[in-house]
């Protein structure tokens, strides 16, 4: 729409049109004054501080002066573009906090403004009344089609900022973060401001990754939080497929699995966690949070499907798989033929760490695998065979052993011949 071709309006309400917008123009600072007393009335936050209150003065203006010139001008409506100080106007009200919904109702307003105090009066600028009429009404037109061009180029500048603000949000917690895991001198009063989260009492923390595109790793944190003690944990994403996190709570939480289990069956699949164990203050922020580092580590190293993790489960693993080529020669060293891969060799390396975690003890060994205690017995004594020396030899190194390769499988295993 253009103020020359209102609906196809006669030359005589064109001139009419672009003269009446000429003499409002001359009064522009008078309307605009008076334009922010209307708004303050109605939407007190426009007045929240002088800067803001300035910055609603100076939209107030532009836009009234952008619009009225346009329309002398015969200028089509969809050339409008914002005024600097109403998209200046947009992004303070981002940074103080307010909603896009305060923020366009001052151009609802500033059009209700429009509406009831200018074009009430336009038979002061048109004498002719039918011809007044047909003014006021293509100016109304004109008023709101502009202000609804105007007001979606503000609301797309305040969201923007919005993601701005966040960006440096997210950017300022990420780098707290990384400076307090690598041990470097912070102000903790500082950083838990910036990081809303407190570094006192007990901390623990958490990994969740995945190898899928469209897992929600921020719900399956706030998930893991919650269960964990608190309904505001800190997330800080690493990478796309990744994300870390940490809860501080008055008391550990409980990290023994038939606890967790709850927890567990609320991970998606193709998401994994791994806990750390709980420490204390800023120095356990990154001890537990190296934990589950290390916890995913185990779980990549396996090639398990684990989705839940807990880092004390698999802490022995961890120290012994710290150089992986040690770890496979000590594995074929106490286990001999039994290392080899295979069902039967797997059947065998199962019964003989039950009975090892049973102290020998078959009936226990078999109620754990659920066979009968004969079967037990007879994988026994082909497991033995296969390593070549009986269970009650170096059963500690045994143990170890069988630790390994239930942990981490073929990882430890060495490759077939």
């Amino acid at each position: 729409m253009s103020a020359g071709e209102f609906a196809g309006a006669p030359e005589a309400v064109a001139a009419e049109l672009r003269r009446t917008a000429a003499e409002l123009l001359e009064d522009v600072s008078s309307y605009a004054d008076d334009m922010l007393a209307y708004i303050l009335e109605r939407i007190p936050e426009a007045g929240a501080d002088d800067d803001l209150r300035g910055l609603t003065l100076g939209s107030c203006s532009s836009n009234l002066e952008g619009a009225l010139s346009m329309v002398r001008h015969g200028i089509d409506v969809s050339a409008a573009t914002a005024p600097v100080t109403a998209l200046e106007h947009a992004r303070a009200m981002a940074s103080r906090g307010y909603s896009v919904d305060v923020m366009l109702r001052f151009y609802r307003i500033g059009h209700a403004y429009f509406s009831e105090r200018i074009l009430s009066g336009i038979t002061e600028f048109v004498a002719d009344p039918r011809l007044a009429m047909q003014v006021a009404a293509d100016l109304q037109r004109y008023g709101f089609a502009y202000a609804d061009r105007i007001s979606s180029q503000v609301a797309a500048e305040y969201v923007a900022e919005l993601d701005r603000m966040q960006n440096r949000a997210r950017a300022a917690r990420t780098d707290a973060v990384r400076a307090l895991i690598a041990g470097q001198a912070v102000d903790l009063g500082r950083l838990e401001r910036t990081l809303s989260h407190r570094l006192t009492g007990f901390q623990t923390a958490f990994v969740c990754w995945t190898d899928t595109e469209d897992a929600d790793l921020a719900r399956v944190g706030a998930a893991v939080g919650s269960h964990l003690g608190s309904t505001h944990p800190l997330l800080v994403p690493d990478g796309v497929q990744a994300l870390w996190g940490w809860v501080a709570t008055v008391r550990a939480p409980d990290l023994e699995l038939t606890a967790l289990e709850p927890l567990a069956a609320r991970i998606p699949a193709g998401v994994r966690v791994s806990i750390g164990n709980t420490a204390h203050g800023a120095t356990g922020f990154r001890a537990s949070h190296a934990e589950a580092q290390r916890g995913r580590r185990i779980v990549e190293l396996s090639g398990r499907d684990a989705r839940l993790t807990v880092y004390a489960d698999v802490a022995l693993v961890d120290a012994m798989t710290g150089d992986l080529d040690l770890a496979r020669a000590f594995v074929a060293a106490e286990l001999g033929a039994l290392a080899q891969r295979g069902r039967r060799e797997d059947e065998e390396r199962q019964t003989l760490l039950a009975v090892l975690d049973a102290q020998g003890g078959l009936a226990a060994a078999a109620s754990q695998l659920g066979l009968h205690r004969n079967t037990v017995l007879q994988r026994l004594r082909r497991a033995e065979e296969r390593r070549g020396r009986p269970a009650t030899e170096r059963v500690v190194e045994l143990h170890a052993a069988l630790r390994l390769t239930e942990a981490l499988g073929l990882a430890v295993l060495p490759p077939p011949d």
